[in-house]
């Protein structure tokens, strides 16, 4: 009898893996049945990772939407799952174990049957606990292993951390090839490794499509016993995102595979509500580069979901280098040149930090280091002379063990700035926290919602629900959107007044004030000089003398407000951004002499 392969459609990460923002509930509640009428999958993706941050974001209620956006997969008996980062929860720092046992619960009563739970540094103490916490919540745990090539991510390193996964109550086991990188035939000895131990072990495969690999590696998974393939659908899969349900299931049938039919009619108009939602203005946040495969991801292993932030982050800093460059007797650099240099640079310091598999947010830390290593080399600065805290952490073990040994060369490093490398138990380092938030809304007057949800909304996104309840968040992301369509070329007709402030050109500057210090944005965001964007106060201007330690602004991200912060005292000579604006990460905020 043929094995039969069942398909999950990844809409949540489908978008993720595009821009910036997911669709609204109320498009998320009108395609759903439209997937349902597809009848060929089993499971939906319907939010977790970065999903109920966005909501925020954009002034929703994310447990409105995932209560929206399931009710009619649960309805057709089609079973919804969600991505958990274990420590860190729906989050990008660690997460309070009684916050974390919430979520299983919460997520469980708003119509949610499995939680994917990975850990990008595959430290199974960051696994484990969660596989209890969803068995208790009522869930059907599924432990993730983050899949990536490298000396030490061999097939008999994979088959190892599955069977600690089952052994310690994992009912699922995923590859998540997050950046496609996984060579085909070894994905194919990996499932077929924990197969033969586990007969009777669902095993899912997630694969992106960037660097090209993925329907290979689906090829193999299915000779090899894999049970669920993770899949996409146009107008959104290929590119970075994931390999088309129709292609996949067209490959597999071929093979002799039993795969469920796919009924067309529904699948375009499916296609044409999904295009539909990137008209309305989710297109407006996405990146084209995102549409594009690429066979350069093969070397770094940079996740294909990152590319477009990773372009935004060299857009931004390549006047920066070459200023540098220009200023020391040296070549420019073409934007094409620094995608290689970055390339280069993560397979040089990757090994270096212990082959942290490159997942969020460990390859943005890891991207992040070698960018700015870029920079420094172009100011003859030595390499890792700017670190950031997050980095840090990951580099003293904070958030969970490496792979690999750390480099000598960093070990120094960390010592000489009398930094102690941690070897507990991540999750001891972050005590409970939900009384604390349950006071709060108490003497806030804030209802905790069925089940909970709005406290465990509020503990683990605290400042993004603040702005959701105050309106705050609406005001950015409108403002953001008016910016976005103004770029685009579509007209407004009502513009938000914004605080003015000097602007001069990049060149300008340094020909006015040569021996002023840029400070660049340490994030992607928008720079708020002051935290409203109604406020009229006076922003930071020419002539103004800041201190030393002291906020010069703040950068809205998709995670909370990010404060940029002066290392030294002096005067504002310049500005380079206007309250509201959009900024890239390494770009250009001021000049300070």
């Amino acid at each position: 009898m043929s094995k039969e392969i069942k398909f999950s459609l990844i809409y949540r990460d489908m978008w993720q893996s595009s821009g910036k923002y997911q669709p609204r509930v109320s498009q998320l509640k009108e395609i759903a049945p439209v997937i349902v009428d597809m009848g060929c999958f089993a499971r939906v993706e319907t939010n977790g990772g970065a999903f109920e941050q966005i909501n925020l974001l954009f002034g929703e209620n994310p447990n409105v939407a995932v209560r929206g956006f399931t009710e009619a997969f649960n309805r057709a008996g089609i079973q919804t799952q969600m991505l958990d980062r274990g420590l860190n929860g729906l989050r990008m720092f660690p997460v309070p174990a009684d916050v974390r046992k919430l979520m299983y619960k919460v997520k469980r009563a708003q119509g949610v049957d499995i939680t994917r739970i990975f850990c990008g540094l595959n430290d199974t103490r960051n696994i484990i606990p969660s596989i209890t916490y969803a068995k208790d919540g009522g869930m059907i745990s599924q432990a993730a292993m983050c899949i990536t090539y490298s000396p030490l991510h061999t097939v008999e390193y994979y088959v190892s951390l599955a069977e600690q996964l089952i052994e310690a109550g994992s009912v699922e086991i995923c590859l998540k090839d997050m950046a496609g990188v996984g060579r085909p035939y070894s994905i194919g000895q990996i499932i077929k490794g924990i197969k033969n131990r586990h007969p009777n072990i669902i095993v899912q495969y997630h694969g992106h499509s960037g660097p090209g690999f993925s329907a290979a590696s689906m090829m193999e998974a299915a000779h090899n016993g894999v049970d669920y393939l993770d899949v996409a659908m146009e107008p959104l899969s290929w590119g970075m995102i994931h390999p088309d349900v129709i292609t996949i299931q067209a490959m597999l049938k071929d093979a002799g595979f039993l795969v469920p039919d796919i009924n067309m009619e529904a699948y375009m108009e499916a296609r044409r509500l999904t295009q539909a939602f990137m008209d309305d203005f989710l297109g407006f946040f996405i990146d084209n580069n995102n549409k594009i495969m690429t066979s350069l991801l093969v070397g770094c292993g940079l996740p294909g979901g990152m590319m477009g932030s990773m372009m935004a982050d060299l857009k931004g800093m390549h006047a920066a280098i070459n200023s540098a460059l220009r200023q020391r007797g040296k070549d420019e650099v073409t934007l094409n040149n620094l995608v290689v240099q970055l390339f280069q640079e993560v397979e040089y310091v990757w090994p270096m930090l212990g082959y942290p598999p490159l997942v969020t947010p460990f390859s943005q830390y890891v991207k992040n280091i070698s960018l700015m290593n870029i920079l420094g080399m172009a100011k003859d600065e030595p390499r890792f002379s700017t670190i950031d805290k997050d980095s840090w952490n990951m580099i003293l073990g904070k958030t969970g063990k490496l792979p690999g040994p750390i480099a000598p060369q960093i070990i120094e490093l960390a010592k000489g700035k009398g930094f102690e490398f941690f070897d507990d138990n991540p999750q001891d380092a972050f005590p409970d926290e939900l009384e604390k938030y349950s006071a709060e809304m108490k003497e806030l007057d804030w209802d905790e919602g069925p089940d909970r949800e709005e406290l465990f909304e509020f503990a683990m996104h605290d400042r993004q629900y603040r702005d959701f309840k105050s309106g705050v968040a609406k005001k950015r992301f409108l403002q953001e959107l008016e910016q976005a369509k103004e770029k685009a070329g579509t007209p407004i007709f009502v513009k938000r007044p914004v605080v003015e402030i000097p602007v001069f050109s990049f060149e300008e500057i340094i020909k006015l004030y040569p021996t002023a210090k840029a400070i660049h944005a340490p994030c992607k965001g928008q720079v708020l000089w002051q935290i409203d964007l109604d406020e009229d106060s006076s922003a930071p201007y020419e002539g103004k003398i800041v201190e030393e330690k002291s906020n010069l602004c703040y950068i809205q991200t998709f995670y909370g407000l990010e404060p940029v912060t002066i290392g030294y005292a002096g005067t504002i000579v310049a500005t380079y951004i206007k309250q509201g604006d959009q900024v890239q990460k390494g770009q250009v905020l001021a000049f300070i002499k």
